[in-house]
């Protein structure tokens, strides 16, 4: 599809995004704005509280919304999934559970659920395949939140079998880059580590404490690059089975700390807090389905993408 494809495929379209405000969501509207988007609801927490159906059947009544971007989620990093299992598990799956039946029940044409690489059983053989997602139970530490997004999975699936409704399911690695949460109670590896390596800095002190080994293993995908291939997957993708969205590279979080301390300045040391969890083992996917299903390739090298999150921390936050 050319350009012009792109902004004909949106341009008459009414879109709610829901998280639209938040992290990942922000840059999606963006995107869709630059495909030729003119009509995009984004809802807010003060106004619909999406874990209620008479909100859902408001929004949906005034917007009337040709397709829906489920892209909003209460979510944080290890600590704050161990603190938070039963919210975490209710809210997403309620919510969730909610918008796509409201939406069924409305007509909206099709329904894109945003899900997490936390769906993933603890010991997925590496690299994730999406046919792997059964094969065993996630990772204890964020496993009711992992678990509730992966409901909507199955009521995608259920629910275009027995009414034909359009819903797709998207599997986003970790996220990172300029505006993410860098709040302590909540945020996640690489923001929570420039933080603290500003912070050591501005305090002058020798050394940052990270969590757990430095042992395991993650993935991250630039924020742009996660919109863009919910956008493809949008415009391109009416498949019942789930697709990975992925840089398709592996590091250990020793060797992310160390690239992060060398990258922010820092010239003191990292201490390992070998008490603190280190969740899943390791995690990295296999991104050639999203490739061939709507043409999606990571375009943001890791080392740039870093740069450019730091660099936002920054301005932001570090002056």
């Amino acid at each position: 599809m050319n350009s012009a494809g792109k902004i004909n495929f949106w341009k008459n379209k009414k879109i709610v995004v829901t998280g639209g405000a938040g992290f990942l969501g922000r840059v999606v509207v963006q995107q869709l704005v630059d495909r030729g988007a003119k009509n995009i609801f984004v809802p807010r927490s003060r106004d619909y509280d999406l874990r209620q159906s008479s909100n859902i059947r408001k929004m949906l009544k005034t917007v009337q919304p040709d397709l829906i971007i489920h892209v909003a989620a209460v979510v944080g990093g290890i600590g704050a999934n161990r603190e938070n299992p039963g919210k975490f598990f209710y809210d997403n799956l309620i919510m969730g559970v909610e918008l796509i039946e409201q939406a069924r029940q409305f007509g909206v044409e099709k329904f894109v659920s945003i899900g997490t690489i936390c769906a993933y059983p603890k010991f997925t053989p590496v690299p994730f395949k999406e046919k792997d997602l059964w094969v065993g139970y996630p990772e204890e530490t964020n496993a009711p939140y992992g678990l509730a997004k992966k409901m909507l999975l199955v009521q995608s699936q259920a629910y275009r079998q027995q009414y034909g409704f359009n819903g797709i399911y998207l599997l986003p690695v970790n996220l990172y880059g300029p505006g993410d949460n860098f709040f302590p109670e909540s945020s996640h590896v690489i923001p929570a580590l420039i933080k603290k390596c500003f912070d050591a800095m501005k305090r002058k002190e020798s050394s940052i404490t990270a969590w757990g080994t430095g042992k395991v293993t993650r993935e991250f995908l630039y924020v742009d690059d996660a919109a863009r291939g919910i956008i493809l997957a949008t415009e391109k993708y009416d498949g019942s089975e789930p697709v990975n969205l992925g840089a398709g590279f592996e590091i250990s979080i020793k060797e992310l700390a160390e690239l992060i301390v060398k990258l922010t300045g820092f010239k003191g040391k990292i201490v390992w807090d070998a008490s603190a969890p280190d969740g899943q083992p390791r995690r990295c996917l296999d991104t050639t389905k999203a490739y061939d299903e709507f043409g999606f390739k990571a375009k943001v090298t890791f080392e740039e993408g870093l740069k450019k999150t730091i660099l936002w921390y920054k301005k932001n936050f570090a002056s």
